[in-house]
């Protein structure tokens, strides 16, 4: 597995990171816990030490599955987490980033991962009642204090960035990338690149969309999040296919899959990137590690950008009520 620097830190990870919410929450029902702890480690095994998670999967189940796989292989991985989310009656109610809540959840978070240290703590949604130079400065503390060695954002808009880097330098930004979301591209990758910060692309196969393996006739879970996504109504879907086939057509060249060809097209965008697709499929582990060994050409970028250009993606990728969380 090669590796990757998040932007101008010491934090190298595998240039493909794992993205564990989906285990647990967000597209139907938790996984089996032990097969998901065999997923994760079989990860370790075959190169992955990037492990993504929040406190609001589940809420809480999440974390708790991290810890304890990755206990016994700790020292070999980094271990990415994030604060912000209030809770009532274990749900989650409104955003919370005040300085004493986030040195709280540092708390109970380093518990059910099961370790004396966060790898990388992101703010998880900008909350618009804290300033950012509070929530910085809560962070700049815990790294002082050793429980935090790096400090991250997700989903924030330049001027934030800015404001919490001048605090504390910010790590890396975590946010919707894809060869079907790709608006970070006109404010926030250049922003990324002038400052030394790493980018973190969740959902980098379009929440599934790009595998191929999702068409206007598949039916979701009624506990999945993308029954109220409108780029997933069936309509969408089926105009949206054109991305598919147009990772199809590379694909065939490359003698790849449409998945490989979707997370080796973000990974070329910039050394500084690295994606973690979420599955709780083993085969689907090792088909997207598998990516890492693709080799996108030139010519076979210019290919996917001239065809890209002709396509409108349609549908939103998130309801109003999520939209309404996300700061740009």
């Amino acid at each position: 597995m090669q590796k990757r620097k998040l932007g101008k830190s010491n934090l190298e990870v595998s240039a493909l990171g794992l993205g564990c919410m989906g285990m647990s929450f967000g597209y139907g029902p938790a996984k089996d816990k032990q097969e998901m702890i065999s997923l994760i480690r079989a990860a370790v095994e075959l190169g992955v030490t990037f492990f993504d998670t929040a406190e609001v999967y589940g809420p809480f189940t999440n974390e708790e599955l991290v810890g304890e796989a990755l206990a016994p292989m700790r020292a070999r991985v980094a271990i990415a987490t994030k604060f912000g989310f209030h809770f009532e009656n274990g749900k989650q109610a409104g955003l919370n980033s005040r300085p004493e809540h986030i040195k709280q959840v540092a708390d109970a978070s380093l518990q059910r991962l099961r370790t004396d240290v966060i790898d990388l703590f992101y703010q998880h949604r900008v909350d618009p009642a804290v300033p950012i130079e509070d929530v910085a400065g809560a962070v700049k503390d815990l790294i002082q204090a050793g429980k935090v060695k790096h400090f991250g954002l997700s989903e924030a808009g330049v001027q934030v960035i800015r404001r919490a880097h001048a605090v504390q330098p910010v790590t890396a930004l975590q946010s919707e990338y894809s060869l079907w979301w790709r608006e970070p591209e006109a404010a926030i990758l250049p922003v990324l690149e002038e400052l030394g910060i790493g980018f973190v692309p969740f959902s980098p196969l379009g929440k599934g969309f790009l595998t191929g393996k999702i068409d206007e006739t598949t039916a979701f879970d009624s506990t999945d999040f993308r029954n109220t996504v409108p780029r997933f109504a069936p309509e969408a879907r089926k105009v949206n296919r054109a991305f598919v086939d147009l990772l199809e057509a590379i694909a065939e060249r490359k003698q790849a899959t449409s998945a490989q060809i979707a997370l080796a097209w973000v990974l070329a965008q910039k050394p500084w990137i690295v994606p973690i697709p979420g599955t709780t499929k083993l085969n689907r582990l090792q088909e997207n590690i598998a990516a890492v060994t693709v080799e996108l050409s030139a010519g076979d970028l210019r290919d996917i950008a001239s065809a890209a250009s002709g396509l409108a993606v349609q549908g939103a990728r998130y309801s109003e009520a999520a939209q309404r969380m996300i700061n740009r």
